[in-house]
């Protein structure tokens, strides 16, 4: 089905449209210039205008045509999803092939793959490429591995292992970094002891939760394909970690479980290293004291990724995990409920930003230059959008508890999504005219559909399904028109998600976990 049978509300033909100039334009072209052939690698996008592939702009050199496995974690699940509605093996096979090939040539010795928030692979001469000293960082990722361990078992394995060997500093007391040593030799890695150390220690390694996020995620992931009881132990002691650094009254927090040890004196207040100490102290401790540091800061960068990211994937994991994940629901339900009751404001669908102690931060002006942004910045509330609608209605679906149903309820009436009842099904009564085009709504509804097939939602999420065609598909791209396309959108994936509740049987669909591009690294993309 070409881009041009595509009609009004044809959702399985705007992803064979999309997935089909992905393969014909997204690809590999270089190898010409290399003096050998094309490899199965993808693009990280496309101008469409013009045809070039968007390029990475180094922080030494010329830009270079761009291929980051991590930046096309949901590109690979879109392809995968596609064959399994479709019934065309030429997208997973397409998927399977660039998996394939980094595991083949690009696989480190200790395990890690070329990707990240620093480093990628440059097209031209399919050698690695980046910035800040091109080291190995996932942040928020969540990749694909149900796929990456049918793609190659032992690979993974041998990633999943690099990474923790490569991110964890010191095992004893899971001190972990977010920049990552390529070439490391493995250690004693699951058999390593473990003291389980108070919170807000002064260490070097930032335990910052989301690159704590992707490690989670790949120890649990490997338990599952393996059934190795070290990853288990070892996720559970990580995820532990966050849960025993929230604040004791508020249960709130915490996107750290340390403190940054302070190594030298900041040249200004422009200087944020964190060798320079508590960012969030210098900045904010002033005028709130010493419980303001950056392990309790709920601005909404790391509110995302606790109660958004790490809700949604640890969840994800506790549904595998079965009995092994109930601590799993229970954390994450806690924090999310603890998250709604000090920071959520359903009059405006916003959260407030909280130090992890209640405090309200809403309007405070920044005295002084700093990490968390210069002089003069408010600090204002944001949006619940479709990331948090997704985490509570997953919470909601695998606990059953009334109080997460009523923020769920509340989150969607902010979104234009109408009432969604007294509970699933009951009393629903939708908006006339649904705007909402956030294709986590999307997943989100398709998560109370989950609960009783009440098939309200799932016209719900037909109506955003709608409204994401209409304004952000256009030329075979999902772009909303801009002048950049980068593959790795949610936007397709969610539309096929659609399609797979409406077609039970197709196979076991790629389930979202809340993972999405680097998109730091976006920044360095250039014409």
């Amino acid at each position: 089905m070409k881009s041009g049978a595509v009609g009004r509300g044809d959702r399985l033909g705007a992803v064979v449209a999309f997935a089909e100039r992905v393969l014909r334009e997204g690809r590999d072209r270089y190898g010409h210039a290399r003096g050998g052939v094309d490899t199965p690698l993808f693009a990280d996008g496309v101008h469409p205008r013009s045809g070039e592939h968007v390029r990475w702009r180094p922080e030494q050199g010329e830009p270079f045509p761009a291929s980051n496995l991590a930046n096309q974690q949901n590109l690979l699940r879109t392809l995968v999803a596609l064959s399994l509605v479709s019934g065309d093996e030429q997208y997973v096979e397409a998927a399977e092939a660039a998996v394939r090939y980094h595991f083949d040539a690009l696989q480190d010795p200790g395990g890690l793959l070329q990707w990240g928030g620093h480093r990628l692979i440059n097209l031209e001469t399919l050698r690695p490429g980046g910035n800040k000293g091109l080291v190995h960082e996932l942040k928020d990722v969540l990749p694909f591995y149900e796929f990456m361990f049918a793609v190659d078992s032992w690979a993974t394995r041998r990633f999943v292992e690099g990474f923790w060997n490569a991110h964890v500093l010191e095992w004893s007391t899971l001190e972990i970094s977010r920049h990552g040593e390529y070439g490391l030799e493995a250690g004693p890695l699951w058999e390593h002891s473990f003291a389980d150390p108070e919170p807000f220690r002064r260490v070097v390694g930032l335990s910052f939760l989301s690159a704590g996020n992707d490690l989670i995620y790949s120890a649990g992931m490997l338990h599952l394909a393996t059934g190795e009881e070290g990853p288990l132990r070892w996720m559970k002691r990580l995820a532990g970690m966050y849960v025993k650094a929230r604040h004791p009254r508020t249960g709130l927090g915490a996107y750290q479980y340390t403190q940054p040890l302070k190594r030298r004196e900041p040249e200004s207040d422009r200087d944020t290293h964190s060798a320079c100490g508590d960012r969030a102290l210098r900045q904010l401790g002033p005028e709130f004291g010493p419980e303001a540091i950056e392990g309790n800061v709920l601005l909404a960068p790391q509110a995302r990724s606790i109660y958004g990211v790490n809700a949604l994937m640890q969840l994800a994991l506790a549904e595998r995990l079965g009995v092994n994940g109930r601590e799993l629901v229970e954390w994450t339900a806690a924090g999310l409920a603890a998250y709604a009751r000090h920071a959520y404001v359903p009059e405006r669908n916003q959260f407030k930003p909280l130090l992890a102690n209640g405090t309200d931060l809403s309007g405070h002006v920044l005295p002084r230059d700093g990490y968390y942004g210069r002089a003069g910045r408010v600090l204002e509330p944001f949006a619940a959008d479709g990331l948090f609608l997704a985490a509570y209605a997953r919470a909601y679906r695998l606990t059953g508890d009334e109080a997460i149903w009523q923020v769920v309820r509340q989150i969607a009436r902010g979104l234009g999504l109408g009432e969604l009842g007294d509970g699933p099904g009951r009393g629903s009564r939708p908006h006339p005219s649904v705007a909402c085009r956030d294709p986590r709504a999307i997943f989100a509804l398709l998560e109370l559909y989950d609960v009783g097939r009440c098939p309200v939602y799932l016209e719900l999420a037909e109506r955003v399904g709608e409204n994401l065609l209409a304004t952000s598909f256009a030329e075979g791209y999902f772009s909303g028109g801009g002048e950049t396309v980068l593959f790795d959108s949610l936007e397709p994936w969610a539309l096929l998600a659609l399609e797979a509740a409406r077609r039970p049987g197709a196979g076991e669909f790629p389930r979202y976990a809340g993972g999405a591009a680097s998109r730091h690294a976006g920044a360095y993309y250039v014409v």
